[in-house]
């Protein structure tokens, strides 16, 4: 079976370049000294997570508990979850410890309070980790002056195991160099350091994640934990922010041309439910709504071609320059803007090596937000 047979748009992952991903950052966790706990909302695939373990990796995070239950399910051992749980979720966290190794985050006194009073009460002991806003300003403790207390004030509350700092520099994804990333993640790892080392309390983990800083926080010194997802598949974002080349990227979109409407517009049936509505960010700015490549065997983008508009079935693209040699049925191959979120608009991806298809992954933790 090649790609030819496969029904469009399909989303393939091409084998080589996943296996290449996975060892190269696991390369630079261990040369790093860190751990390396792989984010598996990017994937949502149990076969991934357990390549992923299989090759040093100390366990996953996951976005929600839906997705934690589902990599519990297929045998998955220990899962963080950098989310602040509620503690109207306690019976399923509760269920879920009692299978697994289970963290996760709070980021607010009074939440870990009640957490800490479900504990109690249950004659559990739950593994948190606190939260610190490092400078995206999304979730996280304020790391000024009153950090230190709420620190300890969270520590010492009983049935719950201080474990450390997280922190999630998502402000990354707004860098305009290398030299701005490399800042970006020192700035994290210092100011998680100094917290851990001015708390008075026994800080056991320093946990930092996100992919476009993953390989200049890996030489961090102090660290002891990095949860970069993206980097499994990467996408044009990624290749924007350096962090990856176009022949790295091994999500793409099979998509075909439906229609030639006129000599500089050419429609295909990949549309906001397959490549979503999500922008690409870089260093420079670009336009479209990911990158469609030179060729179905290729890896190189086609700098012709511009998707300048979605609709929910269809992709709207501009042929920016010359005459495009697609016609009516043509498949074409995308790298999507962001491939985490082409993951969760499926079923199932196709693994691929080349033209050939080698099997069908159902993306088993597909729309588990809650």
């Amino acid at each position: 079976m090649t790609i030819n047979d496969l029904p469009t748009p399909s989303v393939l992952i091409e084998s080589s370049r996943l296996q290449r991903n996975l060892d190269r950052m696991q390369a630079a966790a261990s040369s790093g000294g860190v751990r390396l706990r792989p984010h598996a909302k990017t994937h949502k695939l149990p076969v991934v997570a357990r390549m992923q373990i299989d090759k040093g990796a100390v366990g996953i995070c996951c976005a929600k508990l839906g997705e934690g239950e589902v990599f519990a399910d297929a045998g998955i051992e220990d899962i963080r979850l950098p989310y602040p749980l509620h503690p109207v979720n306690a019976d399923r966290v509760f269920a879920l410890a009692d299978r697994i190794a289970l963290s996760f985050i709070t980021d607010d006194p009074a939440v870990a309070k009640q957490w800490s009073s479900k504990a109690v009460e249950a004659k559990r002991t739950l593994d948190i980790l606190i939260k610190v806003d490092v400078g995206f300003h999304r979730c996280g403790i304020d790391p000024g002056e009153s950090a230190f207390r709420i620190i300890q004030e969270i520590a010492a509350l009983p049935g719950l195991r201080y474990r450390g700092l997280l922190s999630h520099a998502g402000q990354a994804y707004g860098a305009t160099s290398d030299s701005e990333l490399a800042s970006i993640a020192n700035g994290e790892a210092t100011l998680l350091r100094d917290l851990a080392s001015r708390s008075g309390v026994p800080c056991e983990e320093i946990s930092v994640g996100a992919t476009p800083t993953a390989r200049f926080s890996a030489r961090e010194k102090g660290l002891t934990e990095i949860r970069p997802g993206n980097y499994a598949y990467f996408d044009r974002t990624q290749v924007g922010l350096g962090a990856a080349a176009w022949s790295d990227c091994a999500l793409t979109v099979l998509a075909r041309v439906v229609s030639r409407p006129a000599p500089d517009r050419i429609i295909l049936d990949s549309g906001s439910k397959t490549l979503t509505n999500d922008g690409a960010r870089g260093f420079s700015p670009v336009e479209g709504h990911g990158v469609v490549l030179e060729d179905v065997r290729g890896s190189e983008p086609d700098t012709s071609l511009v998707i300048e508009r979605l609709s929910e079935e269809h992709a709207n693209v501009r042929v920016a320059q010359g005459d495009s040699r697609l016609v009516t049925g043509d498949l074409v191959r995308i790298v999507p803007n962001h491939s985490c979120v082409v993951s969760n608009m499926v079923d199932r991806v196709w693994l691929v090596d080349g033209d050939t298809v080698l099997d069908s992954l159902p993306v088993a933790a597909r729309g588990r937000i809650t």
